[in-house]
């Protein structure tokens, strides 16, 4: 078991050195699609509303068709189109139309027409969820603004270069994914894709859209809950410093009302709670002179305390709470990180969640906002990582004494620490996100302590694992092991007991592989899972099941929560609960709630 983890070590750090001086390979010759791809249309393409914890009417969808070209970076201005691209679906991605590799020397060229009406009453905003990495958007030739990062929303008031009737949006984006010094986070996309890598994306890869609002309008909102039903709303505001009014309501029933500027204080009389089997929300509404937005809230507390034995425990609500997860990329055959459809996103999360699984690790990726709102609604807790770049990163040396920690340039760490603050800003309303992960493994690792204390100091409401199965530094809640393929803690590093005053868990294992023929992303690639591949779904079913009750018991001698790698097979990785066309569950979720009731890892 061990030795499986060492070969894997040695592997993932060879690959993280060879890419070094790799170009972007052309596409494989991939023909998988999932059962949702051919209900994709450009008059269907994700049209949900994409912000659902702040809504108001005033919107209006560019998903779709847009005019496409690939320059050199030296070309300065849009040439004529190379073609037409299904947004929001990025130019690698089969559902994009495209399928084009993208190198870092590259420049994507985006445009289309959107239609407006001027109002001196309305601002216009031009909202992207996200485009990888490096975005300038300019609307009717003028410039409106420029962004940084791949994975997380952005908006431009575009109101002083729109005009009424027929508009042009365009949009120039670079992306250097995982090029040498690039420092650039890129999580799991590798411009070589093997192994544990992934295929690139580029460019646009969540829904654009347009928002009315009026000339004082709401601009965020905090939202922090405490289970006696104590309840702040901090509306943040642009334009005119105007009051909030602020209604929490259960069933159409108001409970709850406050008013002010900035920070609103309201109480919930006997609140009903947010927890996994009781995903209970509110209806939140709030006004700020002419603008009216809805969105929703949990009440709930995530914690921490010792239990009988000394040992350190999650809590939820004030309760100990063992989390049972799996490491979910979040990747798909077709889109690539984009799902086919919102209903193919709500899928993984229903399979899960009926096999027992009461936590989902987000594994470096930020995913479309609707899929935390979807999390809060169903009753599943997330473990959030912060998307990683493998720039400098130190040896692996897991939880051996006095790790290496390397020191970012100044730039570089100033922009690490940009898209986490954002990712934390943009996500701190959804009761389901229950921990925040900064660092996965090794992979970009530095200045942990320093990382560690401010994410510890800035959220102070949820548990703060700073390198999951990565390099531990004295920061933060948790100590985090991965061991592959079954679970394994080494109790025995514990020396000078500097574990004492942390969570121990288990934040990666299992990985059985099995592969499940005409449903192979590409047969021509090394495809892959942890140990030797079973003979049989049976001999799978087995080793599950003997990596759940080595877990249960590793429960017992205080861990506290356990990842099980993983829910999809991932391009050449085989080690997924499902195929990665989700078209076979290689177990189903009631065969998989067994095991996990019959190993004792549910309450």
């Amino acid at each position: 078991m061990k030795r499986a983890c060492q070969l894997f070590s040695a592997f993932a750090m060879l690959a993280a050195l060879c890419s070094a001086d790799v170009v972007a390979q052309p596409p494989a010759k991939v023909t998988m699609r999932t059962q949702w791809a051919d209900k994709v249309t450009p008059e269907n393409v994700w049209k949900e509303y994409p912000r659902p914890q702040l809504k108001r009417e005033g919107w209006q969808n560019l998903n779709g068709h847009w005019d496409y070209a690939i320059t050199d970076q030296k070309v300065e201005a849009m040439p004529k189109a190379d073609g037409k691209i299904l947004v929001p679906f990025a130019v690698e991605a089969p559902l994009s139309g495209v399928e084009r590799r993208f190198t870092p020397e590259n420049a994507l060229w985006y445009s289309r027409t959107f239609t407006a009406k001027k109002s001196d009453k309305h601002r216009l905003l031009l909202n992207f969820e996200a485009v990888d990495y490096k975005t300038t958007v300019w609307v009717n030739g003028k410039e409106v603004g420029s962004h940084v990062g791949g994975n997380l929303p952005f908006t431009f008031d575009i109101t002083e270069a729109a005009k009424d009737g027929e508009n042009t949006v365009q949009l120039r984006v670079t992306d250097a994914t995982d090029s040498p010094d690039a420092y650039q986070l890129h999580g799991k996309q590798r411009l070589k894709n093997e192994g544990i890598w992934y295929t690139p994306v580029s460019g646009i890869w969540q829904t654009v859209w347009l928002e009315e609002v009026p000339a004082t309008y709401i601009s965020s909102l905090k939202i922090d809950t405490k289970i006696t039903g104590d309840v702040t709303v901090d509306v943040a505001t642009e334009g005119a410093a105007e009051a909030a009014k602020v209604e929490v309501s259960l069933g159409g029933k108001v409970v709850a009302k406050g008013e002010g500027k900035g920070k609103v204080a309201l109480k919930i009389a006997d609140p009903k709670l947010w927890t996994p089997d009781t995903p209970n929300l509110y209806d939140l509404k709030v006004t700020v002179g002419d603008d009216v937005v809805t969105s929703y809230l949990g009440v709930r507390e995530v914690g921490r305390a010792v239990d009988a034995k000394g040992q350190h425990r999650l809590t939820l609500n004030g309760k100990e709470i063992f989390h049972l997860g799996t490491l979910d990329q979040g990747w798909w055959p077709d889109g690539l990180l984009t799902p086919p459809s919102d209903e193919a996103m709500r899928y993984d999360v229903d399979y899960l969640k009926a096999a027992g699984f009461n936590t989902i690790r987000k594994h470096i990726k930020v995913e479309p906002r609707r899929y935390y709102e979807y999390c809060d609604r169903v009753g599943i807790m997330l473990w959030q990582d912060q998307v990683s770049s493998l720039s400098h990163s130190p040896k692996w040396t897991r939880l051996d004494e006095n790790p290496e920690d390397p020191t970012w340039p100044k730039e570089a760490h100033a922009q690490y620490m940009a898209e986490l603050k954002t990712m934390m800003d943009t996500l701190h309303n959804h009761p389901s996100i229950v921990v925040w992960v900064p660092f996965n493994e090794a992979w970009g690792q530095h200045q942990s302590v320093e990382v560690g204390k401010w994410t510890s100091k800035y959220d102070p409401t949820r548990i703060v694992n700073v390198a999951s199965g990565g390099n531990w530094h004295p920061a933060g809640d948790i100590v985090d092991h991965h061991n592959y393929p079954h679970p394994g803690f080494p109790f025995a590093l514990d020396t000078g007991k500097r574990f004492d005053d942390y969570i121990l868990v288990e934040g990666e294992f299992g990985g059985h592989g099995f592969p499940i023929e005409g449903h192979i992303w590409n047969p021509e690639m090394r495809n892959w899972g942890y140990g030797n591949l079973p003979k049989d779904l049976k001999e799978w079913n087995e080793r599950y099941a003997r990596s759940m009750e080595m877990l249960a018991a590793l429960r017992k001698h205080g861990i506290s929560a356990g990842i099980y790698t993983q829910t999809t097979d991932v391009e050449g990785e085989i080690n997924g609960l499902l195929t990665y066309d989700r078209k076979v569950q290689k177990a189903k979720p009631e065969e998989l709630k067994k095991i996990h009731k019959d190993a004792g890892l549910l309450d």
